[in-house]
């Protein structure tokens, strides 16, 4: 049964929309980062160049170093910033006692598919020998994304292992869209329970603006096509409130099939990205502590 809170969320989920009701996109872009959760003062925020593409390095007191973690946000490849995700990250780094890079990856529609793919392999290679302390090789490093950050965390495995890129320890996803072509049963099975993503044209509009006429079921594009057979071990946490569920139950099959090692959560309840509402909601703090958990047992 869920929390007393969630009801209390759910209202201001509705008091304000994804992008804060804006309907262009530079209005949803502000919007969205009007609405995030700040840092708090545990933080600490550096700005780097990871090989070319900005990012942060988000810390707390008891963070490794030399335990990294890249994490790639959502938003559709069109909207989000490491400022719209920096508190999530610094959650994620207080239950991990890891270093976290916040990505700062081109979007969608002035950077269309493959920059994010692109973007997010330097951003792996960089954490793999570099922390926040500097130059130095990683005891333990990890890839984590929310949403079209999920699916990119999944399509970064999947270009490192066509690139020749050491393979991170493992990786999470949360929420991942991995299907652009829209083809799973929950887009319609749970399109009233969703309270966030309540307009299918929203999703198909982010969509084309990434494929930017890219074939919706390339692999690097869409890693519900791909092939896992090699990938490390991966966390795959999804609300079962959510009209992207199938697109987490699929890829697990398609996983676990390939040999993968696949953790897979559905959390009764939940909604899109739960997780970014731990500041007032306990699942998402509970969900968070899974991830540190299943980043400790991999480190």
């Amino acid at each position: 049964m869920a929390s007393a809170e969630l009801q209390k969320v759910l209202q201001l989920m509705a008091e304000r929309p994804i992008g804060g009701g804006a309907t262009d996109i530079a209005g949803m872009r502000a919007g969205m980062e009007d609405g995030s959760f700040p840092a708090t003062d545990a933080a600490t925020v550096t700005p780097v160049d990871a090989n070319g593409v900005p990012g942060e390095w988000v810390t707390v007191a008891d963070s490794d170093p030399n335990r990294r973690l890249l994490y790639v946000h959502g938003g559709g490849y069109v909207l989000g910033s490491p400022v719209t995700h920096r508190r999530l990250c610094e959650d994620i780094a207080a239950a991990a006692g890891c270093s976290v890079l916040n990505l700062n990856y081109r979007l969608a529609p002035e950077h269309p598919f493959p920059a994010a793919v692109d973007d997010a392999i330097e951003g792996l290679k960089y954490v793999q020998s570099n922390g926040p302390d500097g130059e130095g090789a990683a005891a333990a490093v990890f890839v984590a994304g929310d949403s079209a950050g999920g699916g990119l965390t999944l399509a970064t495995l999947l270009a490192a292992r066509e690139r020749g890129v050491e393979q991170p320890n493992a990786a999470i996803g949360i929420s991942a869209w991995t299907d652009l072509a829209i083809t799973g049963e929950s887009i319609q099975t749970r399109a009233e329970a969703d309270p966030l993503i309540t307009d299918a044209s929203m999703i198909n509009n982010m969509a084309a603006a990434y494929l930017g006429g890219t074939d919706a079921t390339d692999p690097l594009a869409s890693p519900l096509y791909a092939d896992y057979a090699g990938l490390p071990p991966l966390l795959l946490q999804v609300g079962d409130a959510e009209v992207l569920l199938s697109d987490t139950t699929r890829v697990t099959e398609k996983a676990r099939a390939a040999g993968v090692d696949v953790v897979e959560e559905v959390w009764d309840e939940m909604f899109h990205v739960w997780h970014a509402f731990a500041p007032m909601l306990p699942e998402g703090q509970q969900a968070i502590d899974r991830i540190g958990e299943f980043i400790k047992q991999h480190a």
